[in-house]
């Protein structure tokens, strides 16, 4: 639509509507532009449905939005878990959440509410409009359908974890909705809605992977395994019965991996983390999607060195590094420790491609975009359009291994998914008849922590197994108690769960009482 922007000419127009008043201009005024999108208009071709999707899809990337300066969203999951520690300081929420010391205020909790609850709303929109369209190819249909399904689980996931008892929304809203002012719901059912549409996504058609970076197979029943996998510990304690279900989804990742090596594997090495050539494919299941010239990933940016010229853009702010002792807890001859070659670095090259210099310590190497920031005989770009980190195989082959083991014992092919992981980073593993369930056990979260570190996984299983990986002993606290290295603040039962944010409290008095101990 054409819009005027000259007074004149809008008076030019109203005259001339004017003279043609006797000629039915009443009938001109009421014409319906039929590029104007409405609420009726809308949802009626299969396009509008591929529209609708993406827009669920776009919302995801929240993830990786700023929150407040020198910050990101994604920084939250990090901070709580004692593991990273920031080396600027300049983000007053950041370092509450360091400190142990957030309140419902925290601008990451509530962006996190906000950007989770919006992924929840697209969704819905989809699964409400998209069976009404007509015509359209079924095919087409169910697949949309699988993917808002699995992407309203995804959302809901992450929020019953953060939260606890959360609105559960499964409608589009409006002001005139009867529960425009929801109440919460108990994690038991939100958890029932979560395993309902994972079910409703895997019977979809969906493609095993999907390079693209939609939602695919593999990354419904690998997420469905970790729901299940979350339930059998705290706060549902569901136990033995969820942890088979857990190790039977999985299971079916692995044996499909096994007969398509070429489709889903674990990567020979970890350089593919870093190649953006190689992003959703193979070990990458599921992805957080970034364009560099459209919307850039700030991941590297926040764990990049603070003041020193890592990069051609010679930025960095480090407000996510990791802390010395953690570094230290990985083994010597680790691959993942060695310095530009697993997750970690503690030399690079002056401004990407010159000089090799010193660190002075550790630093998150795991996203480091070569590409963008630079490398011997080779100017970076500036431009970093890596994905986060959603779902790896190896967080499946983990998944398998430690479910196998609590629901059935050490078996060999529990046994065999956790020396993937570790052969892999160049360590053998002792023999399976020398571990007991016991040691299986913490043998298997010691590598969740080490494998799967700084991709947003941490914190949820301190939560779920109310036990928290002490780098000094190399053994497991209890959660309640455990002194996070990189604050010496101790874990309380308030950390249990985040404070939902005080204006939608404020907002909603239906949302009250505030999570415990806030």
């Amino acid at each position: 639509m054409k819009f005027f922007s000259s007074r004149s000419t809008v008076i030019a127009v109203l005259t001339v509507c004017c003279g043609l008043s006797i000629w039915g201009c009443s009938g001109f005024l009421k014409e319906v532009d039929p590029t104007n999108l409405t609420k009726e208009s809308f949802f009626t071709i299969p396009e509008h449905a591929e529209s609708a999707i993406a827009a669920v899809y776009a919302d995801t990337r929240f993830i990786g939005d700023y929150a407040g300066s020198f910050s990101a969203n994604w920084q939250l999951l990090e901070a709580l878990t004692g593991t990273s520690t920031t080396e600027s300081a300049e983000n007053a929420s950041l370092n509450n959440l360091y400190s142990l010391v957030h309140d419902g205020n925290n601008r990451h909790i509530v962006n996190w509410w906000n950007g989770l609850y919006r992924v929840i709303a697209q969704a819905n929109l989809v699964i409400e409009n998209v069976p009404n369209i007509s015509p359209m190819d079924e095919e087409q249909r169910s697949k949309i359908m699988g993917e808002a399904y699995f992407l309203r689980a995804w959302a809901y996931f992450y929020a019953v974890r953060l939260w606890g008892d959360i609105p559960l929304i499964t409608k589009p809203q409006n002001a005139g909705s009867d529960d425009f002012f929801p109440q919460r719901t108990s994690i038991e059912e939100v958890y029932a809605l979560i395993v309902n549409d994972l079910v409703n996504a895997e019977s979809a058609g969906l493609p095993w992977m999907d390079k693209s970076g939609r939602v695919s197979l593999a990354a419904v029943k690998s997420q469905l395994a970790m729901v299940y996998l979350t339930m059998a510990g705290y706060p549902l304690n569901k136990g033995n019965a969820y942890y088979q279900l857990a190790a039977e989804k999985s299971g079916e990742v692995i044996t499909y991996a096994r007969a398509n090596p070429g489709i889903l594997n674990l990567f020979g090495d970890y350089s593919a983390f870093r190649d953006p050539s190689r992003k959703n494919e193979l070990e990458q299941i599921f992805m957080i999607q970034f364009h560099g010239s459209i919307v850039p990933n700030m991941q590297g940016l926040f764990t990049r060195p603070n003041f020193k010229p890592v990069s051609v853009t010679n930025t960095g702010v480090g407000t996510t590094v990791p802390t010395l002792d953690f570094y230290n807890s990985f083994a010597d001859d680790d691959l993942r420790k060695k310095d530009k070659t697993g997750f970690f670095y503690t030399s690079y090259y002056t401004n990407g491609s010159g000089a090799l210099f010193s660190l002075g310590g550790p630093y998150i190497f795991k996203f480091f975009n070569t590409i963008a920031n630079g490398a011997p005989g080779q100017t970076g770009t500036g431009v970093d359009d890596l994905n986060i980190h959603q779902i790896r195989f190896a967080e499946v082959l983990l998944v398998f291994a430690e479910a196998t083991n609590e629901s059935t014992g050490i078996s060999d092919d529990a046994y065999e998914a956790l020396t993937r992981i570790r052969t892999r980073a160049g360590l053998t593993t002792a023999a399976r008849n020398s571990f007991s369930k016991e040691t299986f056990r913490e043998a298997i979260w010691k590598e969740r922590w080490h494998e799967l570190c700084y991709e947003g996984i941490t914190w949820f299983d301190m939560v779920r197994l109310r036990k928290v990986y002490n780098e000094r002993t190399d053994r497991f606290d209890d959660f309640v108690g455990h002194v996070n290295l990189s604050s010496n603040q101790t874990l309380k039962d308030r950390h249990l769960l985040l404070p939902l944010p005080t204006l939608e409290m404020s907002d909603n008095p239906n949302l009250r009482p505030q999570n415990p101990g806030y």
